[in-house]
């Protein structure tokens, strides 16, 4: 026998929907996608729905579970106690009912929902779109996002499904597959070439003048490879320092200076003659490539399905 108070809630949870089940799955939905955006604000934009809508399904919530799950300020908002353990348990649920859906169905249509992937400017500005392209031509049904940003991504406090982040992996909350290495080439505009001294060996460099990207080559010193090995960090001289990888190329094409450029972005360029390789008989460091998602099991059929994807696709392109 129902005790009244359950019979009252479970009253109140129907009167905003026909199908009670469904309606809390909404409201599980919204709530974990609050929790890890660390903002009402943020979640109404990734779900796409109004912030009045997103604190109303709150406090419905709330409401029906009969329990506090976050303590609101005028700034900021924590979870309660039993909201973390309600957190917790929704991320479960939810991907247990989409792995459920998915082995029942045995049809790529059930594939669907949206995906956050973030990724670093240039990788994501060169290759990545062609990896977006593949999610869409195979699964029709998920809607993605794509967050482009040179600092590390905190997959949970931003909400990111998917991240891949160049250099080495420091300790965090993740599930991590190595990808490959993004190699970076040294060079100059035939023109910048011809109108000023030769480069003839790594000691030449501290003549001429070199663009970079801030937070890459910071103490004007280039690690400088051969065969595979480490041999020497090379004294350069700065002139121009940006924030995006996107100018320092058109400058470093127009024949301002030298650059390293991540290979996919000077592919084209170095192809038609607009770039040149200097000094080709050594070698850039290059920057290793993982690919992160959140630590949650299940994972979700959605991620799992992309991450698939997107892992063949690059792989394939890396090692060519």
């Amino acid at each position: 026998m129902s005790t009244p108070f359950a019979e009252g809630r479970t009253a109140n949870i129907a009167t905003h929907s026909k199908e009670r089940n469904v309606n809390l799955l909404e409201a599980m939905r919204i709530y974990v996608r609050v929790v890890e955006r660390g903002s009402i604000s943020g979640a109404a934009r990734d779900l796409d729905i109004g912030q009045p809508a997103v604190s109303e399904r709150i406090e419905r919530l709330e409401k029906f579970l009969g329990c506090r799950l976050l303590q609101r300020n005028a700034r900021a908002f924590k979870c309660t106690p039993e909201g973390t353990i309600f957190h917790e348990r929704s991320k479960a649920v939810l991907g247990a009912v989409e792995q459920a859906v998915a082995e029942v169905s045995n049809d790529e249509q059930a594939v669907k929902g949206s995906i956050r992937i973030a990724a670093p400017h240039c990788f994501g500005e060169t290759l990545l779109p062609e990896g977006v392209k593949r999610i869409r031509e195979s699964f029709p049904r998920i809607d993605i996002e794509l967050v482009l940003n040179d600092k590390i991504t905190d997959l949970v406090t931003e909400g990111v499904d998917i991240s891949f982040r160049l250099g080495q992996l420091a300790d965090g909350a993740y599930i991590a597959w190595p990808l490959g290495d993004i190699e970076r080439v040294l060079v100059a505009s035939p023109d910048y070439l011809k109108r000023h001294d030769a480069i003839d060996d790594l000691a030449d460099l501290a003549r001429h003048n070199l663009i970079r990207v801030k937070g890459s080559f910071d103490a004007d010193l280039l690690p400088v490879s051969r065969d595979g090995a480490l041999i020497e960090s090379v004294p350069i001289q700065t002139v121009i320092k940006t924030t995006h990888w996107r100018p320092m190329y058109e400058m470093v094409l127009s024949g301002l200076g030298l650059g390293v450029l991540e290979a996919p972005a000077a592919k084209d360029a170095l192809e038609t003659g607009g770039l040149v390789q200097v000094l080709p008989q050594y070698e850039m460091p290059a920057l290793a490539l993982n690919l992160l998602i959140q630590p949650q099991r299940p994972i979700p059929l959605r991620v799992r399905k992309v991450v698939d994807t997107l892992r063949g696709y690059i792989a394939d392109t890396l090692s060519r």
